[in-house]
């Protein structure tokens, strides 16, 4: 049996990925066993998406998130080479996906979704040492939130303790987060939910919204407010229900550490941040309520659960 030299060769088509799979992940073992391939759970993209190559590293894999970190080169007409999560919902390719398996792969860009399809994974290197993120251990519901001092938009010092008697919304973003389904759409999620409650009087008095940078180096205080007033449409009034917190960086790793966040910058791009998401939803008397891992949570659970809280 000859291994496929050719199998890695990073400058052949898109045309020919089935080929490469086939050869990789089942080997030329003869016609006892079938070369198609498994059914993929990649949602149908519409007419309008837009799609990429994706070619680079397997810096960490998560299968039940079904999330894969590639350190990735220039995604042209995309994204800069930069280290990113990736969503890639197709289990069979998770049992050749390791920390250091080249992979190949096209980016889907659909109607603020992203997600990796038509993979294609080569182990040739599996002695390399790369870098993989721990587990963050998140507080439990009922734990007392501590009294974290950050500064707001405006560059006016803040304190969770001072938002006591209110339900706070919180969240992780930062403004140069390039994938839509990441910070975009915490943003986003942020809008709807500020939406929502104001056609709710009662619970829009009692409860406020923060979004907390993990890029405090390039999110200053007057980025913060640009990007609050430009991506969430806030004015001055807007601004006093939700607020765009940043911090010295042991501030922002306290806060995100206690909340299970881990995030740090990517080794080939300092501009860009390799993290996960949380949402936190914490009760006017300052404990926890409840923590959202991912970013397929709903804005409207959200409020319910705040209306959960004041029933």
């Amino acid at each position: 049996m000859k291994t496929n030299k050719a199998a890695f060769n990073w400058e052949r088509t898109m045309k020919n990925k089935f080929l490469i799979y086939s050869l990789l992940i089942f080997g030329l073992i003869g016609s006892a066993c079938s070369s198609t391939k498994p059914e993929s759970k990649s949602p149908t993209a519409s007419a309008s998406a837009q799609k990429f190559e994706v070619k680079g590293k397997v810096v960490s894999v998560d299968k039940a998130k079904h999330e894969v970190t590639i350190a990735h080169e220039e995604i042209k007409g995309y994204m800069e080479a930069m280290t990113m999560p990736f969503t890639l919902l197709d289990d069979y390719v998770y049992s050749e996906l390791k920390p250091g398996s080249q992979i190949l792969a096209t980016l889907v860009v659909d109607q603020g979704r992203t997600w990796l399809e038509d993979a294609v994974v080569s182990n040739a290197d599996p002695n390399q040492v790369v870098r993989t993120e721990d587990t963050g251990v998140e507080p439990a519901a009922g734990a007392e939130t501590p009294d974290f001092a950050l500064v707001n938009q405006d560059g006016k010092k803040i304190s969770f303790k001072q938002y006591r008697g209110k339900a706070l919304i919180m969240t992780f973003i930062y403004t140069r987060c390039p994938l839509p389904d990441y910070c975009p759409l915490m943003t986003k999620n942020f809008m709807t939910i500020n939406r929502e409650l104001q056609n709710k009087p009662a619970l829009r008095d009692k409860t406020h919204l923060l979004s907390v940078t993990v890029d405090p180096d390039y999110d200053k205080p007057n980025v913060l407010r640009d990007y609050g007033a430009r991506a969430a449409s806030l004015d001055n009034d807007g601004f006093k229900r939700w607020e765009f917190a940043t911090g010295s960086p042991e501030q922002i790793k306290d806060v995100a550490q206690f909340f299970g966040l881990n995030y740090w910058k990517d080794d080939n791009d300092k501009n860009q941040v390799i993290h996960g998401l949380r949402t936190v939803v914490i009760t006017p008397d300052g404990k926890v309520a409840k923590v959202y891992r991912h970013n397929d949570w709903k804005p409207e659970d959200l409020v319910k659960d705040l209306e959960n809280q004041r029933n």
